[in-house]
């Protein structure tokens, strides 16, 4: 670029922000009608205004939808370099890339993206092909890529595949079967299903059913009766007979799961996001005498395989730090069960793999990824060495299999998969990820804080290596705390666009998450919720205190319940943070367990039934804690209109709330995702275009320029 356009461009944004300061003065948000709404907590006044912007298939909030996006639309396109940004995360995501295969009767399934394909293909490949043919192409199934491929099946035989398609980011499912030899489809569509798989059993599958409803009431309408069902191939979804479970509420969700050999049958039961009871029974015998290994609902236990006359499970029964437990078919009570591996405090055992003759077992090590192998008996035979510190996935496979693959990702190093011979414990790259980001210009490091009670809090910084630390770097920090979910350092090809800006990117692994077992899970759910916003916003003082940024140059991420902890922070910090991307959040804590599945995240929040709980929540609930006379940091709001996880009334009350506020003078702008759901499927045009708007905003309301 030459000089005197260099100085140009400096003109053109140095006038755009003095023009934004005087835009942010006067404010002209789209107006947002108010209802005399008034409901009792136990006794405790509480009005809701934005009632009406519930019922999203309403003419008038559909209304509310267009002009808010178009007055989002009008903000973000003076910002002069946004199309810049996007432009250069187009160039990130362009470069083909690839899974890591499923080996089926020596054949390989993968999927496949060229770059900038809104979906990734799943691709068949047999052993003297270097290019697979094409299995699945969702590309093909719509034109703005709304239709994503969920999960794939494979029958016990490997004859046929199973998959279910996501329609618009929503839940809802459409299961779809093909035959493998050929890719024909069976002419069967099975509808009205959610959180579910296909567990193949002889000539079908075991799936999950929800009631019928209409399209008014599909993406808000409380989920409950769930039933399994059994399908026959080529048969009618009107034909698939009711499997009879053991729960007689309509609130606990049923799964059922079947050996590969097909002699046993497991029964899952859940009341919420945690705790499960499970039973199993021989398939030979035609009746309901379900065997209980744990009939209560207060610890998490999930079947990793059986092997000849044992169940192997994972679970945190006896130890919040998860054991693999052997159990043998014939002497199931709990007493009998024994241990095979065990977690600990150090090392969080996550998930364990059965493959080949060996056991691979997925440690947490301050959140990196420690694997280690053992034989079937559970004694340890070595680790497998990663390249450096990491996240690793993989080695999964049948029992037979003499290699297995898995990936190795950091938040500075693009994924790569690798192949691994079990026999000999070596790896070699499988696939080199094709990426130009060069992973030796910057540098990660893991840092521990103290919270507000004296608690170590485990963070990730990332940026340029040799990025001189001032006070002034744009920093974005991210967290979620809830729900046994960690945050690990994935790479993510949108961060480049902060790094290069010399800017800063955090993860705080506050408590709430799964990060260092069911103990750091419970310390920050119930009434004990506040710990994870004093994790996050000592998060944010502790990278004011190592002048690495400063209020004026801190940004904040959050999304689901992410979301949450964005607009609890606000209301409690207001003047910690320069900008704040609250995304599809939990924001009216007082209704959540009103729609969808909402009513299962009350073993992590509490119900409002219970006048304790109510208490506890209102205390931090985003929407009824906002103060009407603080100036709250720029905001730009997400939600999608077809998000049944975290239904979009949510954020449309709570940025109707916040734009209603006089003596807020910073923009809250709000986007409403069209044809999106709460993340999955989202198509990558949409993907790109969303995140060149979060940077393009983070900048200009810093008063940088990119």
């Amino acid at each position: 670029m030459s000089f005197l356009k260099l100085i140009f461009t400096y003109l053109i944004i140095f006038n755009s922000f003095s023009c934004s300061i005087e835009k942010i003065k006067n404010m002209n948000y789209p107006k947002t009608n108010k209802q005399n709404i008034i409901d009792f907590y136990h006794g405790k006044e509480i009005i809701d205004p934005y009632r009406w912007l519930e019922d999203d298939y309403s003419n008038e909030t559909q209304s509310w939808v267009a002009e808010q996006n178009k007055f989002t639309d009008e903000y973000l396109n003076q910002i002069p370099f946004k199309n810049q940004i996007e432009k250069k995360l187009k160039s990130n995501w362009n470069y083909p890339t690839e899974s890591m295969p499923i080996i089926k009767n020596g054949v390989q399934y993968y999927y496949a993206n060229n770059g900038l394909q809104n979906q990734a293909i799943l691709y068949k490949r047999n052993k003297n092909q270097k290019i697979g043919s094409v299995l699945i192409d969702p590309n093909k199934l719509s034109k703005d890529g709304s239709k994503a491929l969920g999960g794939i099946y494979f029958s016990n035989d490997n004859n046929y595949l199973g998959y279910s398609l996501n329609i618009s980011g929503s839940d809802w499912q459409e299961l779809k079967i093909l035959k493998l030899d050929d890719g024909s489809l069976f002419n069967e569509e099975l509808k009205w299903v959610k959180f579910s798989g296909m567990e193949w059993f002889k000539d079908g599958f075991f799936y999950k059913k929800y009631p019928e409803t209409t399209d008014a009431k599909k993406l808000t309408e409380v989920n409950r009766n769930s039933k399994i069902f059994y399908h026959k191939l080529n048969t009618s979804q009107k034909e698939d007979l009711e499997v009879k479970t053991l729960f007689n509420s309509e609130y606990i969700s049923p799964w059922l799961s079947v050996s590969e050999d097909e002699e046993l049958m497991f029964l899952y039961g859940s009341k919420g996001t945690y705790g499960n009871s499970l039973y199993f029974k021989q398939t030979s015998l035609d009746n309901n005498k379900w065997l209980p290994l744990v009939k209560d609902f207060r610890t998490e236990i999930s079947l990793v395989r059986k092997i000849e006359n044992s169940i192997f499970v994972l679970s945190d029964r006896k130890n919040p730090f998860n054991q693999l437990i052997k159990i043998s078919v014939d002497k199931y009570e709990e007493s009998s069960w024994e241990t095979i591996i065990d977690g600990s405090k150090n090392e969080v055992l996550k998930e364990v793999q059965i493959t080949g003759d060996k056991i691979f077992a997925h440690f947490y090590k301050d959140v990196y990824s420690l694997w280690k192998v053992f034989n079937l008996n559970g004694e340890f035979l070595y680790k497998v060495d990663a390249p450096e510190l990491g996240i690793i996935n993989g080695f999964s496979g049948d029992l037979s299999d003499k290699k297995t693959y898995y990936t190795f990702n950091n938040l500075i190093t693009p994924s790569i998969i690798y192949e691994y011979d079990i026999s000999s414990n070596t790896s070699i790259i499988y696939r080199e990820s094709q990426s130009t980001f060069k992973s030796e210009n910057y540098v990660i490091s893991q840092e521990f804080y103290k919270s507000k009670d004296g608690t170590l809090i485990p963070m990730f910084i990332c940026h340029k290596k040799g990025l001189k630390m001032d006070g002034k770097r744009p920093t974005l920090l991210y967290g979620y705390g809830g729900f046994n979910i960690s945050i690990e350092p994935y790479f993510n090809k949108s961060n480049s666009i902060l790094y290069d800006n010399n800017g800063v990117y955090v993860i705080a692994n506050i408590r709430g998450g799964g990060e260092y077992g069911e103990k750091w899970h419970k310390s920050g759910i119930l009434e004990k919720k506040q710990n994870v916003f004093d994790d996050f916003i000592y998060a944010a003082k502790y990278l004011i205190k190592k002048n690495i940024t400063s209020p004026n140059f801190l940004g904040i991420q959050g999304q689901s319940n992410g979301g949450l902890l964005i607009g609890a922070v606000l209301n409690q910090k207001p003047d910690l943070f320069k900008v704040a991307f609250p995304e599809v959040g939990v924001m009216d804590m007082l209704r959540y367990e009103k729609f969808t599945i909402g009513y299962a995240w009350s073993v992590e929040y509490g119900s409002i039934e219970d006048e304790n709980s109510f208490e506890n929540i209102l205390k931090y609930s985003p929407l009824h804690n906002i103060d009407s006379t603080v100036n709250y940091p720029s905001m730009l709001i997400y939600t999608a209109d077809h998000d049944d996880r975290v239904i979009p009334a949510h954020s449309f009350k709570y940025a109707a709330t916040i734009q209603s506020l006089e003596n807020s003078k910073n923009p809250s702008l709000i986007r409403i995702g069209i044809n999106n759901g709460h993340g999955f499927g989202k198509p990558t045009i949409k993907i790109i275009k969303e995140h060149a708007e979060k940077w393009a905003y983070f900048f200009y309301e810093m008063g940088l320029s990119y």
